[in-house]
């Protein structure tokens, strides 16, 4: 509850990431024309997959199809599992269960995950399927969050386990939000005929709760020019911080040789974005070895400034201080040249793929409803 409290007293509106900073809109103009669409298709579907990001369970929610959702058969399911703590993730799903809703976490990348998913939703519809010759069934979420990848995996679990005619054709899958601008109609199956109508992520117009707004972007479903690459990373670090995470890695360094983390001046560089999970091709040894020293050196130099702080992270005014020194530190840690003239957004974008990609460690940043929240997260 720190950082809720150190917002409430003007973290979000008063630190120098955010000053004059209002409510985060980014409505691109195919998202109004989307949204119509997605409501109609709604009415004739069937059951609805509305797919949240593991990590932002609640803010991962488009609230203006809220209403809608709730009056269908719905299964919320929440994409990459693998990035989120799964002991307050699991939490979540208890949470969801005692609101009478479907609930199911998975990983679109895995097949057995799917698999689990398919399975919920053949039980969701074996109540119509005996009446209806053909079945809509809709995944919905706000962008970003594994939608395609989902439908792509859908498609190759249905192709083996039903009878195809056509081939079936991908839905396009990439990095950015808002790579799907159409609504797709795909057949899975036949006898009755079931159809996976792949959607756009669309968010609500504007997003006037700042926080929620800032979680969207840190976990990619908001473009980071929209809130900036220093502002989601400096409340990041105020997340980290105020739940003491970097006190838990403690552990990491212990027995460790300090002579082992020396600069790797002599060593190549490599892009953070080239070492994202990738199926065809696998990042080399040595790439691996040095971002594991670098992700080594972040986690130790985030542990020591905060295991040294003698201010309060509920005092906005100690944390800005706190964040601007671990900027500093985070700069050598990720071996940026101390003369570059952009070093402080480089800073902030290495530091936002380490956390992207998982490579910080599973993390949840929406605090479980209720008195289930856990500091360690």
């Amino acid at each position: 509850m720190g950082l809720k409290k150190v917002v409430k007293k003007g973290l979000i509106g008063g630190m120098s990431f955010a000053k004059d900073a209002g409510a985060i809109n980014w409505f691109p103009g195919h998202m109004a024309a989307a949204t119509r669409a997605i409501r109609n298709r709604l009415k004739l579907s069937d059951l609805v997959i509305e797919v949240r990001d593991a990590r932002i369970p609640l803010s991962s929610a488009n609230e203006d199809l809220q209403s809608q959702l709730s009056a269908k058969r719905r299964i919320i399911a929440l994409n990459k599992k693998d990035l989120a703590n799964p002991n307050v993730l699991n939490k979540w799903t208890h949470h969801f269960e005692s609101k009478q809703q479907d609930c199911i976490a998975i990983n679109a990348h895995s097949r057995s995950s799917v698999k689990k998913l398919l399975d919920l939703v053949e039980l969701k519809l074996k109540e119509v399927i005996a009446r209806e010759p053909t079945l809509l069934v809709m995944v919905v979420g706000v962008p970003n969050v594994g939608k395609s990848a989902l439908i792509n995996s859908v498609h190759q679990i249905a192709a083996a386990r039903f009878p195809v005619k056509d081939r079936l054709k991908r839905a396009t899958v990439g990095p950015l939000p808002g790579v799907t601008q159409d609504i797709a109609g795909f057949k899975i199956a036949h006898r009755p005929s079931i159809y996976v109508l792949d959607s756009p992520g669309v968010l609500v117009p504007s997003i006037p709760d700042i926080e929620t707004g800032l979680k969207l972007a840190l976990s990619g479903s908001v473009k980071d020019s929209v809130a900036g690459e220093e502002r989601i990373a400096q409340y990041f670090l105020a997340i980290l911080n105020t739940r003491g995470t970097p006190l838990h890695w403690k552990y990491l360094f212990e027995g460790r040789n300090e002579g082992s983390h020396a600069d790797c001046v002599d060593k190549p560089s490599y892009n953070l974005q080239d070492l994202r999970h990738q199926r065809s091709k696998q990042p080399d040894s040595s790439a691996l070895r040095y971002v594991g020293d670098m992700i080594s050196e972040v986690q130790r130099s985030l542990y020591t400034t905060l295991s040294e702080f003698d201010g309060n992270t509920e005092d906005e005014n100690d944390l800005e201080c706190l964040i601007e020194q671990q900027f500093e530190v985070l700069q050598k840690a990720l071996k940026i040249p101390n003369k570059a003239s952009e070093a402080r957004l480089m800073v902030s974008k290495k530091f936002l793929t380490l956390f992207r990609t998982g490579r910080l460690g599973p993390f949840i940043l929406d605090d479980v409803p209720e008195t289930e929240s856990d500091p360690s997260n």
